[in-house]
C-alpha cells in the first residue's frame, strides 16, 4: 500500500497566501499585561493554523476603551516606563499611574510593541495596531469582528 505524501505537508504561509482579519479589543476592565500578550499573539498571527514564523501573518488590531484598562496590585503605582533618546541626560521615566492619564494609547503601545519582534517584521506588525481612547472608532469599513478574551481573573 503506497502512502500519499501529498497528505501530510507541513504548509507555509506567504504574502500571497495570508488571509488577514480586522479584530476588535474592547479593553474596558481588562487587566494590562494579560490583554499585551494576547494582542501580540493575534499581530504576529500566532492563532493561526499556518503561522509562519518569518511572515506577517497576523490580524489586524483595534483597541478601544484604552483609558479604562486595569493593573492588578501596585503597579499602577510601582511600574515605571522608560525611554531613551540616546543622548546625555536624554532617559525619562513615567510611572503607568501617570501615562494612563496623559496617553493610555502610549501605554499599550508600549507594552504590546515590547512582546513583538525587535525586526523589520516586528515594526511591520505593530503598524497593524490601532488604538483609541473611547469607544468609538473609524474603521467600521473593514468590518472588524468583535473579540472576547478571557482574562477576568483577578478582581
Amino acid at each position: 500500500m503506497a502512502v500519499d505524501t501529498l497528505s501530510y505537508r507541513t504548509v507555509s504561509a506567504n504574502k500571497e497566501t495570508v488571509d488577514q482579519k480586522w479584530l476588535v479589543i474592547d479593553a474596558e476592565g481588562e487587566i494590562a499585561g494579560r490583554m499585551f500578550t494576547q494582542v501580540a499573539h493575534f499581530l504576529r498571527g500566532k492563532h493561526k493554523p499556518f503561522y509562519t514564523p518569518h511572515v506577517d501573518c497576523g490580524d489586524y488590531v483595534i483597541i478601544i476603551n484604552a483609558s479604562k484598562l486595569r493593573f492588578t496590585g501596585n503597579k499602577i503605582m510601582q511600574k515605571e516606563y522608560i525611554t531613551f533618546s540616546g543622548y546625555p541626560g536624554g532617559q525619562k521615566r513615567i510611572v503607568a499611574n501617570e501615562l494612563l492619564k496623559k496617553s493610555p494609547r502610549k501605554l499599550v503601545e508600549f507594552g504590546v510593541r515590547r512582546m513583538l519582534p525587535k525586526t523589520k517584521l516586528g515594526r511591520a506588525m505593530i503598524k497593524k495596531l490601532h488604538i483609541y481612547d473611547g469607544a468609538e472608532h473609524p474603521h467600521e469599513a473593514q468590518k472588524p469582528e468583535l473579540i472576547t478574551l478571557n482574562n477576568k481573573k483577578a478582581k
